[in-house]
C-alpha cells in the first residue's frame, strides 16, 4: 500500500464511512477497517482509492469491492463513496431481532454502490440485490434513504433501455409460526 498522508488518510475513510449503510446502530461507532492490494490519497480534491479485492469492515458491515473510492466536500463536509465490482457485495447485522434473539441480516450485491451523505443515500446500481431475511428486493437500480429508510427500485434507471423490478415478501409469522394459508 502506498499512503501519501496517511493521518489524512485515517481521517477521511473513519468520516466517510461511519454512516450506517442500511442499520445496525452501534456499527456507528465501531473502527472502520479497510484492507486492499493499493491505496492512494489526494490531498487536493481529498480523494482517496483503493483497489484491488477491497474489504472494508466497520462492526457488523461488511463490504467487498474491486476499489472503493472516497471523496469528501471541503466546503459541505459531506462524504460521497463509490464501491465498484462484479459485484460489489454487501453484509450487516440490523438493530431488529429475529425471534431467536439473533440480529436480523440485511444483504446484498450490485456492480456499483454509491453512498452520498449530503443525500443520506446508497445507490445500487447494476444487477442490484436486497435480502432482508428472506424478503428480497431485484431491479437495475435500488435507492435506499439512510435516515428515512425507504427503498426505491427503478426498472428502467435513467439511460436504461429496460429493466423489471422483482419483490418477494415471505408470509408474516407470529411467535416464530407461519400464519401462510391461515384463515
Amino acid at each position: 500500500m502506498m499512503f501519501r498522508n496517511p493521518i489524512n488518510l485515517s481521517t477521511l475513510l473513519l468520516l466517510a464511512l461511519s454512516a450506517p449503510l442500511f442499520a445496525a446502530e452501534a456499527d456507528r461507532n465501531q473502527p472502520v477497517h479497510i484492507e486492499a492490494d493499493n491505496a492512494s490519497f489526494a490531498k487536493s480534491n481529498e480523494e482517496t482509492e483503493f483497489t484491488g479485492d477491497v474489504v472494508v469492515v466497520q462492526g457488523s458491515l461488511n463490504i467487498r469491492a474491486d476499489k472503493v473510492n472516497a471523496t469528501r466536500n471541503q466546503q459541505t463536509g459531506g462524504q460521497y463513496i463509490v464501491a465498484t465490482g462484479k459485484p460489489v457485495h454487501f453484509r450487516q447485522d440490523m438493530d431488529e431481532k429475529r425471534p431467536d434473539g439473533k440480529p436480523q441480516v440485511v444483504k446484498g450485491h450490485a456492480d456499483q454502490a454509491t453512498f452520498d451523505s449530503l443525500k443520506n443515500t446508497v445507490v445500487l446500481t447494476g444487477n442490484a440485490f436486497i435480502d432482508r431475511e428472506g424478503d428480497t428486493v431485484t431491479g437495475p437500480q435500488i435507492v435506499y434513504n439512510t435516515q428515512t429508510a425507504v427503498y426505491t427500485v427503478n426498472g428502467k434507471p435513467e439511460g436504461a433501455k429496460s429493466g423489471r423490478v422483482s419483490v418477494v415478501l415471505q408470509p408474516a409469522t407470529v411467535g416464530g409460526q407461519n400464519n401462510a394459508g391461515k384463515k
